[in-house]
């Protein structure tokens, strides 16, 4: 599924968090959605997800606008696993995962032989088979960020919205989700904080600052030396590692003098 947005802005009193952002992720691209604290990547997110009218614009799943959907028709295109989903419930795993089917049956019906079979799958995808009949409240926090992401993908999308899905997560677990991120054929926008795995395992990079998409395109372009003192106000040095793979390695803050305004540059179609 293709997923764009036109000309998009979010605001709330007093402040614009998101200002007129056009994109465009094709079907099956994973996406990096990178930038500082604070730039507007997780309103973005929300509005990309319907969770969020925007003040202005649009947002299309395959280019249909979907202003006026309800939730239960977006949740059957869009499955979004939010930045924060602590909660004191006293479901087990496998029933938080099953949530994720949700969209798919009747509000008094339980799980089909499809429908369970479906969040095994997820649950094996996420390296938590053997946690399935825990309690929701004994897990780790990188236990359930993970369970959060089985439930989105039990909910079989066609495109996944994760707003800093590696937080909480260990170095194995890190790599295992971005492997399956970029291995899948579903479209996938990624917001991430690490730019290394960003760079290794996104297809292209979305660079947002001050809630403006200031930079779009292949992670060896949008990661330039300038552009991070810009935006993230580091030195940083481009290259490839010992495996040939795309990283940042970081000297330092950035010297004043480095630093200015990142131009606003409007995203390819």
């Amino acid at each position: 599924m293709r997923i764009s947005a036109e000309r998009l802005s979010w605001s709330v009193p007093g402040k614009t968090v998101v200002h007129d952002v056009t994109l465009d992720v094709a079907p099956g691209e994973t996406v990096g959605l990178i930038g500082p604290n604070g730039s507007g990547k997780s309103s973005l997110l929300r509005c990309l997800a319907g969770l969020r009218p925007p003040t202005s614009g649009s947002v299309r799943y395959d280019g249909e606008p979907i202003r006026g959907w309800d939730a239960r028709r977006i949740a059957r295109q869009v499955a979004f696993v939010e930045q924060a989903t602590d909660t004191d419930s006293d479901l087990r795993v496998v029933d938080v995962v099953g949530l994720g089917r949700t969209p798919f049956r009747d509000r008094w019906r339980g799980l089909d032989a499809t429908d369970r079979a479906v969040v095994a799958a997820a649950l094996a995808g996420l390296g938590l088979t053997e946690l399935a009949d825990r309690a929701w409240k004994s897990l780790s926090g990188g236990e359930r960020r993970r369970a959060h992401i089985a439930r989105a993908l039990a909910q079989q999308p066609w495109c996944i919205l994760l707003d800093e899905p590696t937080n909480h997560l260990d170095v194995k677990h890190r790599l295992e989700l971005m492997e399956l991120l970029a291995d899948t054929d579903q479209t996938v926008l990624v917001a991430l904080h690490d730019l290394s795995l960003a760079a290794r395992f996104c297809d292209r990079l979305l660079l947002m600052h001050h809630g403006r998409l200031v930079a779009a395109g292949p992670p060896k372009d949008v990661l330039a030396p300038d552009r991070l003192a810009d935006v993230f106000e580091v030195d940083a040095e481009i290259g490839l590692d010992s495996l040939g793979n795309l990283a940042v390695a970081y000297r330092g803050v950035a010297p004043q003098a480095d630093r200015g305004r990142a131009r606003t540059m409007a995203e390819p179609r």
